[in-house]
């Protein structure tokens, strides 16, 4: 049984009952009921009748849909997930299956306790409109790039707001095929009517590129990073991010129209600047959930730490040791399965010139063909030109009988046209020119290795130019992709922030892909260096702390040290006081250390 004061902590920590005070939480703690679920139970079903609200407060579940064959995975949750509260707040039957995955202990709050909650807290209802919102556009939006475990929690488009301001040009402008459809009625004139339909027709194609354009924009938080997506369709397509843990902090600036509308902007602070959410509706209780979902982040590197020292310790004094949760992989692009499914010629000429290849855990990029074939558009114009002439020399001399492609001499040798010769030495110079731009093209490469990034730009028979940043300290990645060009070939440019610099992989193909490979090399890096560090931590300090205890006796005034023959009949009586004791000091020991050492970083 879960104590009113560990309950109400827990209710404290999540987002949706933000704004309560220490009294009001035990109250609802106090209506709470502890519900266990085994591995592989089913919470409920679709279609099931809602009868109240979950909130996870040990274990992990799934949420699928079925179908005919199999399923349709949604989302895993996990401890401080909640679910349920769509169909109550919709009045509507379940629209998915909760599967207990592992051993869960479960809070329910019932449909008539949950609607007396909001009856009596109406201002909750916005937590939970946001997270509802979130959950709702996550299920009808596909995003490639996300990570098998990875989960959004909050995703938001612009506050409609936003849409009217960019319609108002728009609506002004049908004035002028209004006034022209007048004109053409009182004059009886054919010309206005048809100038104001090409006109009306331009100003709704307008406005349905400038909703498509506010459709396509995204604010997005998963379980691992925060994310800005930013499309214009065939000019621009952008996406900023950055891991949880580079979060600095969480900030809300509104005005007075937002005030009153409920809507504003989210500053989230991370170590190289911001990245702005613009326009985001329930803009407070939205910051509420990135903090916390910032914060359980922290607490969740907090407790591998500890968890890991403690088997380091058990380990040094022959304790059995304890299953540790498994870590999200990092977000990863998958393996191209659907290469069928691509234009012939993007796969052509993606092998033909080799824009991406990768050997072993090396991955290299090359610039897009459509960049060499900017760079050899000059000598292939003047190459072509030459051909043509040549063709047309060739064609002349075809139907001039008096001469030929090669005249004979009168000393009985050969000697070809002096035309035909001059074309092709300067074809030769220009096929020269256009081979020395595709070695200058085939030289520009990047690189990202398991280590490190790097940018070789290195000139036909000259200068090499390296550039190169340890992967694990990169602070935060952004492509780019712009004009028709770059959308339509999906090429663009990968930002990447090292310390106090910018490295750029210019014009590479499928730049979001770029992107995923540098970030998940980047996690696996750190998360290898971490492991390396913190073993050889903690087998110091395990050594540190068996060596203690194996001695703590000694060190108490006043204590005796049991002798073998005690102990020996303490086990035959069945008490097992060394081990329980042993366990008991690892916990106090630990989390006593741990604690400080998250103050301490908290400090920092």
């Amino acid at each position: 049984m879960i104590d009113i004061e560990h309950r109400a902590g827990f209710l404290d920590r999540i987002h949706l009952f933000n704004g309560l005070k220490e009294g009001e939480l035990e109250g609802i703690a106090a209506k709470l009921e502890e519900r266990a679920y085994a591995k592989d139970d089913v919470i409920f079903e679709r279609g099931a009748k809602p009868d109240g609200f979950y909130m996870i407060f040990k274990g992990k579940v799934k949420v699928a849909r079925p179908r005919e064959k199999g399923e349709e995975f949604l989302a895993w949750l996990t401890a401080g997930d909640y679910f349920g509260e769509e169909a109550l707040f919709e009045n509507r039957n379940r629209s998915a299956t909760i599967r207990a995955m592992e051993d869960s202990a479960l809070f329910f709050l019932s449909r008539q306790d949950f609607d007396s909650l909001l009856a009596k807290y109406p201002k909750l209802e916005p937590n939970f409109q946001v997270a509802i919102k979130s959950r709702k556009l996550a299920r009808a939006t596909l995003f490639k790039w996300l990570g098998a475990n990875e989960v959004i929690y909050f995703i938001a488009r612009r506050h409609k707001i936003r849409l009217y301001q960019v319609l108002i040009a728009p609506l002004f402008s049908l004035a002028v095929p209004i006034i022209l459809f007048a004109w053409a009625f009182m004059a009886q004139a054919v010309t206005p009517t048809a100038v104001g339909v090409v006109l009306l027709i331009g100003i709704v194609l307008w406005a349905a590129w400038v909703w498509v354009d506010w459709s396509n924009d995204y604010y997005i938080v998963t379980n691992q990073r925060v994310v800005w997506v930013e499309r214009v369709i065939g000019i621009y397509d952008s996406r900023q991010e950055a891991p949880l843990s580079t979060i600095l902090s969480v900030g809300v600036e509104t005005d007075v129209i937002g005030r009153a509308l409920d809507y504003g902007h989210i500053s989230v602070r991370t170590f190289v600047g911001n990245i702005r959410f613009e326009y985001v509706d329930h803009p407070n209780q939205a910051a509420d959930l990135i903090r916390e979902l910032w914060e359980r982040s922290k607490s969740k590197g907090v407790f591998a730490q500890k968890e890991a020292m403690k088997n380091a310790l058990r380990s040094k004094l022959g304790l059995p040791l304890h299953k540790l949760p498994e870590e999200p992989l990092p977000p990863v692009v998958p393996d191209d399965t659907t290469l069928q499914k691509k234009g012939l010629l993007r796969i052509v000429l993606g092998n033909l010139f080799k824009l991406r290849t990768e050997e072993g855990g090396t991955v290299i990029y090359h610039k897009h063909w459509i960049v060499l074939l900017q760079q050899m558009l000059r000598p292939l114009v003047f190459f072509l030109i030459l051909l043509g002439l040549l063709i047309s020399r060739f064609w002349n001399l075809w139907g001039d009988s008096g001469n030929a492609v090669f005249e004979k001499l009168d000393s009985g040798g050969f000697r070809p046209d002096t035309i035909i010769v001059t074309i092709l030495f300067f074809m030769l110079i220009f096929l020269g020119w256009m081979v020395w731009e595709y070695i200058d093209w085939n030289n520009d490469i990047f690189k990202v290795t398991p280590e490190e990034i790097i940018d070789l730009d290195r000139t036909p028979l000259g200068t090499e130019e390296r550039r190169a940043a340890q992967i694990e300290n990169i602070l935060s990645t952004e492509y780019k992709r712009i004009g028709p060009l770059g959308y339509v070939f999906n090429y663009g440019t990968v930002y990447i922030v090292v310390g106090g610099t910018k490295l750029s992989f210019q014009d590479v193909l499928d730049p979001a892909g770029v992107q995923a490979d540098i970030n998940r090399r980047r996690m696996a890096r750190i998360a290898k260096k971490n492991e390396d560090s913190a073993n050889v931590e903690r087998e110091r300090m395990a050594t540190w702390l068996a060596a203690y205890h194996q001695n703590i006796k000694e060190f108490t005034p006043g204590s005796t040290k049991l002798e073998e023959d005690d102990i020996q009949r303490l086990t035959r009586a069945g008490i097992q006081l060394p081990e329980d004791e042993l366990q008991e000091d690892i916990e106090d020991m630990l989390d006593e250390g741990m604690d400080d050492q998250s103050m301490d970083g908290a400090e920092g």
